[in-house]
């Protein structure tokens, strides 16, 4: 069997994400990983928060298997089989899926930066419609604040990210807290990371409203 790719930077910030989801959820709960990647944080969050069911999807049905590889090795019994998903492709789900939620956590961890800015809007309106009432969606990511000179690395990143895909690109906070605020949501709370990401909190603006999936 072939080894699963591996990500240095998941490697790095697994552990620093995961004290954070500690101090921010639940005991328990069902959690949403959005771009899943390589599943070396979907297996690391998994083993350390138990009492959590974790399900896990891709766009790129190729990284399914790293996800299955390394789930599969870890022999944890609250990760789900691995699940292809577009966040654009609206709605996500069918109707009768067992994947409609609601989920106590969407986790969307550095995908708006490298998927088109469209990418961002469905990410919001997919949250509104999936999260439980007291959810929350947690992405993270570097990302271009108002007021806040940027980092030489960020610039040079966001410059890298542009060349490969004029549609790709370091987010700025205010047009994705707009792109929130049109689904229905809101940040709830913004913590700093290291390597010059952030970790942002969003949760829904009025959950008696929201439409259940």
């Amino acid at each position: 069997m072939a080894q699963p790719d591996h990500s240095p930077s998941a490697e790095r910030n697994k552990q620093p994400i995961l004290e954070v989801l500690q101090s921010l959820l639940p005991p328990s709960g069902r959690a949403l990983e959005i771009a899943s990647g390589t599943g070396q944080h979907v297996v690391w969050f998994a083993r350390h928060l138990p009492q959590w069911i974790w399900q896990p999807t891709e766009v790129h049905r190729g990284a399914l298997y790293n996800i299955e590889v390394r789930a599969s090795e870890a022999d944890l019994g609250n990760i789900e089989i691995a699940q292809q998903l577009d966040v654009c492709h609206e709605p996500w789900f069918d109707t009768d899926s067992e994947l409609t939620g609601p989920y106590d956590l969407l986790l969307c961890i550095n995908m708006l930066h490298i998927a088109p800015w469209s990418a961002c809007g469905a990410l919001m309106r997919g949250a509104a419609q999936h999260l439980a009432e007291d959810g929350v969606l947690v992405t993270y990511g570097p990302y271009f604040e108002a007021g806040i000179t940027p980092t030489t690395s960020n610039i040079e990143f966001d410059a890298s990210l542009r060349t490969h895909d004029p549609s790709f690109g370091i987010r700025e906070l205010d047009d994705v807290t707009a792109e929130a605020a049109r689904a229905g949501l809101q940040l709830k709370s913004r913590h700093e990371m290291p390597a010059n990401n952030l970790l942002l909190v969003w949760g829904l603006k009025d959950p008696v409203r929201r439409t259940p999936g």
